[in-house]
């Protein structure tokens, strides 16, 4: 089972199109958990929950470098959600876009 786990200010927003994503990965029996977090639990979700991908909402792009930097080196894909898929809260394609990161770590 992989975890995609999405992080932003607050985790509202960013949590619908986490079910979305979540029920695009049931609709074709993706063995996928996705799930939203605000940003300021992401090392204390990452040493509970080793999650295979990090996706930062477009409103926290600016701490991508950062993050990468360090989650990169841990062993773990990290990705900033396209703001476009993000408004239209595409789960479909944030989703494809996550599981390219998985496949690219591989």
């Amino acid at each position: 089972m992989k975890k995609v786990y999405l992080f932003c200010s607050a985790g509202m927003s960013t949590s619908m199109l986490a079910s979305s994503m979540q029920k695009t990965a049931d609709e074709h029996n993706l063995p996928i958990v996705v799930k939203a977090f605000p940003l300021q639990q992401l090392d204390e979700i990452y040493e509970k929950e080793h999650p295979d991908c990090l996706l930062l909402g477009p409103q926290v792009k600016f701490l991508f470098k950062e993050m990468s930097t360090k989650y990169t080196a841990l062993g773990v894909p990290i990705g900033v959600i396209d703001s476009l898929d993000y408004g239209a809260m595409d789960g479909e394609k944030v989703l494809k876009a996550a599981i390219k990161l998985i496949k690219q770590k591989v």
